[in-house]
C-alpha cells in the first residue's frame, strides 16, 4: 500500500501515515474482501472504498485509487472475482494487491496470470518458511517501492522489520518448495490421517472422514472425526479444549457433524484434524491424545438451568478495566426467565447483546461487525443486589475486569389538571 501511494518517492514516504497533498489516498475493497487483516492497509492513512458490485467499483475509481485489495477468489467473492476486477482495473492502469497468505505458492503464479499486479504469500503457512517473513511478487517497480518502504529504511515499515536471518529463511523456503515432490507429500499426509482415523474408531460411536480440498487455500487434507454428543457426553468444542490445555497439546479444528453432502446434523459434533504441520510421529501423538479424551467415560450432563437469582432488566452502568485504562459503558438489559437480549454501549459504538443467567451467574456476550473489525466481549459474573462483576473475556486480547451498577428505575408522576378558579384539594 505504501508503494502504490507514494511511487518509490522518500519525500512522500517520511509522511505517511499524513497523506496531506499526495494524489493517491484512496484504496477500493470489495465487501467480501474486507477482512481483519486490512488493519495493514489501513495504516498507511489511506482512505477505504467498500464497493459490493463491478458498477460501483467502475464508478468508485478516480485520480484518487493507489491500488484495489482482494482476498485470492473464494466462494463469497461473487462478481468481483480477480478476473473481473482486472477487466476493469488494468485498462486504468490501477495496481491489484491479491491476499493469498494461506496458499499454496504457484510457478508460474495463477493470480498473476489471472491480472494481479502483486501477490503477497505468508512465510509461515503453506511455504514452511520463517513465520515472521514472506513474499511478494509482482511488477517489479512496485516492488522496489515497497522494498523502499520496508525496513532497514525508515518511514512506515521500518517497525515491520524482517532480519535477514528471516529473508535468507525465506529464500531457502521457496528454493525448497520448486524441489519439493508433493503428490509424494500428499500422501504421506494421508497416511498420517488414516493411523489417526484408525486409532480413534475403535471408539463406540465414533465416525471418520477424510477430505482432500481441491483448492488453493490452507491446501491440507483433513480428518473429520464425528459423534453423537449426547452418548460421548462432549462436544467437539469441549474435547478440542481440552486438547488444547492438556499435554502433549495438540491444536484441533471444531465444527458440526455430518457427511459430506448429507447437510448439518444437530445431533453430531465433531474436531478435525490436518496434517501439513505435522512432522514424523506426530499422527502418534495425536492419534493416542485424540483416543484418550474421546475415551473417557463421562456421565451425562445436566441441561437444566438453575433459576435467575434476580431480574436483570433495566439499564446498567458499566466500568471496564483494561490493562493500561479504564472506560464506562452502558448495558440495557430486558430478560425473559434465565435468558437475555440487549445493547451493549461501548466507546464508539451501541452492539446488540445476549446472554443467560443462572442462579447468581451471568454471562452476556456482545459483538462489534464492521468491516474489517471483529470485537468480541464476553462478560462473565455474580449478581449481588443491584450490582454485576466479573472477568471480560476478549479472545485474542485477553481478558480484562469489569463492574457493573443498576440505574435507579425514573420516578413517575401523574399530572392532574385542575379547572380555573378551583382549588386543588389536599
Amino acid at each position: 500500500t505504501a508503494a502504490c501511494v507514494t511511487g518509490g518517492n522518500p519525500e512522500k514516504l517520511v509522511r505517511i501515515p499524513d497523506l496531506t497533498g499526495f494524489a493517491k489516498t484512496e484504496v477500493i475493497i470489495p465487501r467480501s474482501s474486507r477482512n481483519v487483516y486490512d488493519a495493514a492497509v489501513r495504516n498507511i492513512g489511506v482512505t477505504v472504498i467498500t464497493v459490493d458490485t463491478p458498477e460501483e467499483l467502475e464508478n468508485a475509481i478516480s485520480p484518487r485509487t493507489a491500488m484495489i485489495y482482494l482476498l485470492s477468489d473464494h466462494p463469497g467473492s461473487g462478481a468481483l472475482t480477480l478476473a473481473a476486477v482486472a477487466g476493469i482495473a488494468r485498462p486504468k492502469q490501477i495496481p491489484i494487491l491479491v491476499d493469498a497468505a494461506a496458499e499454496i505458492l504457484t510457478i508460474p503464479n495463477v493470480h498473476l496470470q489471472q491480472g494481479a499486479t502483486i501477490v503477497a504469500y505468508s512465510g509461515g503457512k503453506a511455504i514452511c518458511g520463517p513465520q515472521c517473513a514472506g513474499v511478494l511478487l509482482g511488477r517489479k517497480d512496485l516492488l522496489m517501492s515497497a522494498w523502499q518502504a520496508s525496513a532497514p529504511h525508515h518511514g512506515p515499515g521500518r517497525d515491520n522489520k524482517v532480519g535477514r536471518e528471516e529473508m535468507l529463511g525465506m529464500l531457502a523456503a521457496v528454493e525448497a518448495w520448486k524441489k519439493r515432490d508433493h503428490p509424494a507429500e500428499w500422501k504421506k499426509w494421508l497416511s498420517w490421517l488414516d493411523n489417526v482415523s484408525k486409532r480413534v474408531s475403535t471408539i463406540d460411536g465414533i465416525t471418520t472422514d477424510v477430505r482432500e480440498p481441491d483448492g488453493l487455500g490452507n491446501r491440507s487434507p483433513s480428518l473429520v472425526i464425528s459423534w453423537n454428543p449426547a452418548k460421548l457426553h462432549v462436544s467437539g468444542e469441549d474435547a478440542a479444549e481440552e486438547l488444547a490445555k492438556s499435554s502433549p497439546r495438540v491444536a484441533v479444528g471444531t465444527g458440526g457433524g455430518g457427511r459430506r453432502g448429507a447437510g448439518p446434523d444437530p445431533n453430531v459434533t465433531s474436531i478435525s484434524v490436518t496434517a501439513w504441520m505435522m512432522q514424523p510421529g506426530d499422527d502418534k501423538v495425536a492419534a493416542d491424545r485424540i483416543h484418550s479424551v474421546l475415551s473417557r467415560k463421562r456421565s451425562p450432563r445436566d441441561t437444566t438451568m438453575a433459576a435467575p437469582a434476580t431480574n436483570l432488566t433495566g439499564r446498567w452502568d458499566v466500568d471496564i478495566e483494561f490493562f493500561s485504562s479504564k472506560s464506562q459503558h452502558a448495558f440495557s438489559i430486558e430478560q425473559d426467565g434465565n435468558w437475555i437480549r440487549g445493547t451493549h454501549q461501548g466507546d464508539f459504538a451501541a452492539k446488540d447483546m445476549v446472554g443467560e443467567v443462572e442462579g447468581d451467574q451471568v454471562k452476556l456476550r456482545s459483538s462489534e461487525r464492521r468491516p474489517g473489525v471483529n470485537v468480541t466481549f464476553t462478560f462473565a459474573g455474580s449478581i449481588a443486589n443491584n450490582t454485576m462483576s466479573g472477568m471480560v473475556y476478549m479472545g485474542e486480547y485477553l481478558n480484562a475486569t469489569f463492574s457493573a451498577k443498576r440505574r435507579p428505575a425514573p420516578e413517575t408522576y401523574t399530572r392532574i389538571r385542575v379547572p380555573s378558579g378551583r382549588p386543588l384539594a389536599t
